[in-house]
């Protein structure tokens, strides 16, 4: 499944990533602000200027010292050590303090009085210091220092927490490489709730920062934490859950082919003689059943056994070679010296984040990823989506995009090009290309396309459902902290139709065994357009530039469509993402390419489920 693109401090900003010219931790910077110079103020784009130059570079730093103590605090978390999260924490503070002071905030709000007589650019950048600014506003700096901290202490909690299965520690790999394998339904089981025991040790955490999250934004005018997060697509909570529903209903026919399919299937598989309506939740492939795909395994396309004796740096290599095969540069020598790329060592003493993501440390040049690579498909596939990020972090770093614009043209374009690459990099004549398959190996389409469409489709009514409506429920509704799993499993139920293997009450926080839930909130819906924009992508590049079928593609060696590419990444967040697709691919934001792609798996899946009950 995709990873989340971004650091801890996607929370507190609109950007990716972050900055490397240090900055003193330990200064109190609650009254620093941004300054134009007196000569300036004469003419608006000049003051404006001046404003935004100051800004910048004293923003830059303090993001670049907050993303490394937020790179130490996810790549090495020792048990009872505090170090780490204090050093984070202030880090943060200061980082907070500059974009919520007060005085930055007035003197954009004033600057954006006289927004007709500014650039385009200039107005984008005022915006961007704005939307900041309402997640850590120093009117109310208790709040915002109180959010901090508790951030830190969730983050810990989260990836420090200890998994166990018959009293032995495993990681979060262990339990899903048995959920992907195991045939035995006991053993999943014993795996499935082991994987739920750390919502256990969530649940104040997150009710807590529902609390400081939602008081922040409100005290610039937001009526709560999911409307600030929808507010960077220009859209309201309403418009965005609005349009999660139109995406939901538009693939709906094809998962309800999908989940009946599975039903059979997965009953037959595991010697149930009666086929429930609901799939229980551990007897699917993934903890939260978002991806299905390990279910089928296509004949001629069996990458486990050409990957595994390549080893875990091969695959990080070989995507960097994709890249560069369409025209991209190669990667920094700082990104291996400082990424974190392998799973740690048995004996190594702490943990790490176990979520793979990209990290962009200064807004600059030091890129790094976070993943715990091992070789196989889905660890394959992962690599392309990552180095995704960190090239289009690259590419839209130069000197036609400020600092502040240094980012996705909305959020889901980040995951969208991330996606994409995953999608290209597993079509069989690309693995033909680098000998991970045999080109003449006679394989079935339309397996290959349940395989996708057990990942691509099933995806959707989780994120864009699921997902999307239990934190609206949470942050819009202030859904009640007796009905934390009550509601997470109604939603699961109605958008999945999957039920946990028994009755999980509230002494479970299901939801919050979902990293994004923890740190990276109320943006989830991203994934799910992510997704509709990657198939716009994909098939525009398909058809118009390959010239190639949208099912079989390789991408390999194509500067064509490295320049199509690097087209949309260049200008990063000072493009318009709506006038970006419409200009690209010739249609608004719809999940017709989606669905097209998809289209030839109905005939097959009503075939398949002749005579059998649809319960969704």
């Amino acid at each position: 499944m995709k990873k989340v693109i971004f650091s801890g401090l996607a929370a507190a900003l609109l950007f990716s990533c972050t900055s490397q010219q240090p900055a003193a931790t330990g200064t109190d910077t609650s009254s620093e602000t941004a300054t134009a110079t007196p000569a300036a103020e004469a003419n608006p784009q000049q003051e404006a200027q001046a404003f935004l130059d100051s800004y910048s570079k004293r923003f830059q730093q303090l993001y670049t010292a907050s993303a490394e103590a937020e790179w130490q605090s996810n790549t090495r978390i020792v048990e009872g050590d505090t170090t780490n999260a204090v050093a984070t924490r202030r880090a943060n503070e200061a980082l907070a303090a500059f974009t919520g002071s007060v005085e930055n905030i007035e003197k954009a709000r004033a600057l954006m009085e006289q927004k007709g007589q500014l650039t385009d650019l200039q107005v984008k950048q005022l915006e961007a210091v704005l939307y900041a600014a309402a997640n850590n506003p120093q009117t109310v700096p208790d709040l915002v220092r109180a959010r901090i901290k508790a951030d830190t202490e969730q983050t810990e909690k989260l990836y420090g927490f200890d998994y166990k299965l018959a009293g032995k520690s495993v990681t979060t790999n262990d339990i899903d490489n048995i959920l992907r394998s195991e045939k035995n339904v006991q053993k999943r089981l014993v795996a499935w709730n082991a994987s739920k025991e750390v919502g256990k040790n969530l649940r104040e955490g997150i009710l807590n920062l529902r609390d400081l999250r939602n008081k922040t934004v409100q005290s610039l005018g937001y009526d709560d934490y999911f409307s600030y997060q929808a507010s960077d697509y220009d859209m309201s909570r309403e418009e965005m859950m609005q349009l999660m529903q139109k995406i939901n209903e538009e693939l709906r026919p094809l998962y309800r082919e999908l989940h009946t399919y599975a039903r059979y299937e997965l009953a037959k598989q595991y010697g149930v003689k009666q086929v429930p309506d609901n799939l229980p939740a551990h007897w699917l492939p993934n903890r939260w059943g978002q991806d299905w795909s390990a279910m089928t395994e296509v004949k001629g396309l069996n990458l486990e056994a050409a990957l595994k004796p390549k080893g875990a740096e091969w695959q990080v290599k070989q995507a960097e070679r994709f890249y560069m095969s369409l025209g991209f540069p190669q990667l920094p020598q700082s990104f291996y010296e400082k990424s974190s790329l392998y799973p740690l060592p048995p004996n190594a003493g702490y943990k790490k984040n176990n979520h793979a993501s990209a990290w962009h440390m200064d807004l600059e040049h030091d890129v790094r990823c976070l993943m715990s690579v091992e070789p196989n498909a889905e660890w394959y596939e992962t690599t392309h989506h990552e180095l995704g990020h960190i090239y289009y972090y690259m590419t839209y770093t130069n000197p036609d995009v400020p600092v502040l614009l240094r980012g996705g043209a909305n959020r889901a374009y980040h995951e969208a090009i991330g996606s994409l690459m995953g999608l290209a990099a597993m079509q069989k004549p690309f693995l033909a290309s680098l000998n991970l398959v045999d080109k003449n190996a006679k394989t079935d389409e339309v397996q290959t396309l349940l395989k996708e469409a057990l990942s691509y489709v099933v995806f959707i009514p989780f994120a864009s459902g699921v997902m999307s409506e239990w934190e609206h429920d949470f942050y819009a509704k202030n859904l009640p902290a007796d009905q934390l799993n009550q509601r997470w499993w109604e939603l699961v139920k109605k958008y999945q139709g999957i039920e946990p293997p028994a009755q999980r009450g509230e002494q479970y926080t299901d939801a919050t065994t979902k990293t994004h839930i923890n740190d990276d909130p109320a943006q989830y819906y991203d994934y799910a357009m992510s997704y509709v924009i990657l198939f716009q992508l994909h098939d525009h590049i398909a058809k118009n530039i390959l010239k190639q079928d949208p099912h079989a593609t390789n991408y390999y060696g194509s500067k064509e469509v490295g320049s199509f590419l690097r087209d949309i990444m260049y200008p990063g967040a000072s493009a318009d993402w709506r006038e970006m697709l419409k200009e690209k691919t010739g249609e608004e934001l719809s999940a017709r390419a989606m669905v097209e792609y998809f289209q030839p798996l109905m005939d097959y899946l009503k075939q398949q489920n002749k005579g059998r009950k649809y319960t969704i």
